[in-house]
């Protein structure tokens, strides 16, 4: 497995790990706690390093399942976790980022993970009501702790990118990005390289559906989130297999997966940029981190980048609460 710089020096490797699912989103688990942990150690043989979880996962048992899984490796591996939201009950009521909050859910992560310091803390969005100056110096002043070691932050503006950094250097930023989700490249990837901050693409296989495994025929089970995603409606389903069908013969032609040819479009977007495809399956890991082996030509990425545009993306990647969550 190859290693990639986020921001700050943080070394990873070029592919990691998105745990959510393990615990949430996609329908019931086919395999057991025990199955989901021999995945993550089986994942670190394979060469990745980098593991993303959030204590709203779940809630709370993936940080759990991550802590325990990786516990005998933990000096081989970096974990990011995710702080921001008011959850009570186990229901999450919106977003949360008070000082106090942030303070008390970094302790409730480093015992849930069980480790002293949390490698990467994201804010997992933007919180109106906190300015974002509060939230950049709290994560600072854990990091002058040293339950904390990096800051990050997901789905944020280019805005707010910059008056975080200002205020505590931002080693990395998660948004979504993928071949059919390219908001982040007119303001953020910029901004990015210009501060020198990595970039986290979460979902970089678009939920499942640059595979190809997805079509207008598959049935989501009714607590898999694509349930409630404009673009998995059955009509965008159809509509948007346009663009799959080009990914896989270009993956055919290359000797690769629909999956692999999507995981490396991205990763020769930048050489700071680190997908974390999520999955629940050990073979699927081994295919992902294959990624970093296909070689895509000049031609291949010009065809990939205009993909998007000539053949176009039916539906939002949210419904229009969770749109109206990021870019802030």
């Amino acid at each position: 497995m190859h290693t990639r710089t986020l921001g700050q020096g943080l070394q990873v490797s070029a592919i990691g790990l998105g745990a959510m699912g393990m615990s949430q989103s996609y329908g019931p688990n086919p395999g057991s706690r025990d199955e989901m942990i021999a995945v993550l150690r089986g994942a670190v043989e394979l060469g990745v390093t980098f593991f993303d979880t959030a204590e709203v996962y779940g809630p709370y048992v993936n940080e759990e399942l991550v802590g325990e899984a990786l516990a005998p490796l933990r000096d081989q591996v970096v974990v990011a976790t995710k702080f921001g939201w008011d959850i009570v009950d186990g229901q999450m009521r919106g977003t949360d980022s008070r000082p106090e909050q942030i303070r008390a859910v970094a302790d409730a992560s480093l015992r849930r993970l069980g480790v002293e310091t949390i490698d990467l803390f994201y804010q997992h969005r933007v919180d109106p009501a906190v300015p974002i100056e509060d939230v950049a110096g709290t994560v600072g002043e854990l990091v002058a702790a040293g339950k904390v070691r990096h800051f990050g932050l997901s789905e944020a503006g280019a805005a707010t990118i910059r008056r975080a950094h200002a205020v505590h250097p931002v080693t990395a930023v998660q948004s979504e990005y993928s071949l059919w989700t390219r908001d982040p490249e007119p303001e953020v990837l910029p901004t990015l390289a210009e501060l020198g901050i990595g970039f986290v693409p979460f979902s970089p296989l678009g939920k499942g559906f640059l595979t190809g495994t997805v079509d207008s025929s598959t049935t989501f089970a009714s607590d898999d989130i694509r349930r409630r995603v404009p673009r998995f409606t059955t009509e965008n389903r159809d509509a948007n297999a346009a663009l799959v069908d080009h990914v896989r013969a270009l993956a055919a032609a290359r000797g690769a997966t629909p999956g692999q040819v999507a995981l490396a479009w991205l990763l020769a977007q930048q050489p700071w940029i680190v997908p974390i495809p999520g999955t629940r399956r050990l073979e699927r890991v081994a295919e992902n981190t294959a990624a970093t082996a296909v070689a895509l030509s000049a031609d291949d990425l010009a065809t990939l980048d205009a993909l998007a545009a000539t053949v176009g993306v039916a539906g939002n990647r949210y419904n229009d609460a969770g749109m109206a969550m990021v870019g802030l």
